[in-house]
């Protein structure tokens, strides 16, 4: 729309002071042509454009020149406005800057969006504290300071050096290349880089940070995603990981899938590899329901004591094929269960009955 064009050729002489005509087409993806009838429309409406002839000239405001006009449709200030409730600020330590920010992009609109956007705005809840079974979706709590100091460094290109708690290990000092910033469910993440080779930080177990004065061993561009998607995929294929074969109800997949690092069919005869080919009631299908509507799942876990974590979770939704030593675990585990609650517990020291009443 020749509206949202006009608007954005103010934007760009704002932005960048002086453009020709044949570097504000290139912009706008438009003719010279097309730049200067935009231009004439522009004075014809009172903006103060002029033109610089010579080697150097182009098109430029008058110095201080403002408008109220940003631009926004009514969608992308309200966008705007529900992006200021997710906590992915939080998490690198740029809540209060967001929320200034927004209160000045509601300040900037028209009078005639300003209202409309806002009471919008109070419409949509993006990522709450807990959810509908009440629990807390917990944001990792860093320091202002410390999430202060890693955030220059990242964006100046300077060298951190960070004093980390990784798990079950004294704090060290570490001297690291920061690439950049990552948060997920409220986490937030330093990605980097130690002696040349690839490092991922939790930011709340980062204790105490330093920006040095040397420049950060990095690459100029990065492509923060395609980092994260190879050092997440190189994570989810490392450590002690245990592969479950098992038969889920169908409404728990999802569940599973929260958990479990990878969720695939399985065919009846890999439980052969897992020592298990005798399994109890193997479909003859992958991933078709079986006599009770359950599917047989190959399930990938961080290691064991996360799959006899998730699969207690299950409870009765969830069997556990093989291999064998899980079957025997959650097996004990549920007897040791059953005999804790198979006697009657003792009676309160007061002398009432289980209705609280007096004997």
């Amino acid at each position: 729309m020749r509206a949202d064009r006009l608007v954005s050729l103010v934007l760009l002489l704002r932005q960048h002071g002086r453009l020709s005509a044949t570097a504000l087409a290139r912009e706008l993806e438009v003719s010279p042509r097309t730049v200067l009838r935009d231009i004439e429309a522009l004075s014809a409406a009172g903006v103060p454009v002029y033109a610089e002839r010579g080697r150097h000239g182009g098109f430029a405001l008058l110095p201080g020149f403002r408008t109220e006009l940003t631009g926004l449709s009514h969608d992308e200030a309200l966008a705007l406005l529900v992006a200021g409730s997710r906590r992915g600020a939080q998490a690198f330590g740029l809540g209060p800057a967001l929320a200034s920010a927004m209160r000045k992009v509601v300040d900037a609109l028209p009078e005639s969006q300003r209202a409309t956007a806002a009471g919008a705005a109070q419409r949509l809840l993006v990522e709450p504290e807990t959810d509908l079974l009440a629990r807390r979706l917990t944001a990792e709590e860093v320091p202002d300071t410390v999430v202060a100091e890693i955030r220059r460094a990242v964006f100046a290109g300077h060298r951190l050096r960070i004093r980390y708690a990784a798990v079950d290990r004294a704090p060290t000092w570490r001297t690291v290349d920061p690439i950049g910033l990552v948060t997920v469910r409220g986490q937030g993440y330093l990605l980097a880089t130690r002696s040349g080779a690839d490092r991922t930080y939790r930011l709340s177990r980062v204790l105490a940070a330093r920006e040095l004065d040397q420049p950060a061993q990095r690459p100029d561009r990065v492509d923060l995603d395609r980092i994260w998607q190879e050092r997440s995929t190189r994570f989810r294929s490392g450590g002690d990981q245990v592969t479950v074969v098992l038969r889920l109800d169908p409404a728990r997949r999802e569940q599973l899938a929260g958990t479990a690092l990878t969720v695939v069919a399985d065919a009846p005869d890999k439980l052969d590899e897992l020592g298990q080919s005798d399994a109890p009631d193997a479909p003859d299908e992958a991933d078709e329901p079986d006599g009770d509507g359950r599917v047989r799942l190959r399930v990938t876990f961080q290691d064991a004591q996360h799959a006899e974590w998730a699969l207690w979770r299950l409870g009765r939704h969830a069997e556990a094929l093989a291999p064998q030593w899980l079957r025997d675990s959650l097996r004990d585990r549920a007897a040791a269960i059953t005999a804790h609650y198979g006697t009657p517990p003792e009676a309160p020291p007061d002398g009432r009955d289980e209705s609280g009443a007096a004997g």
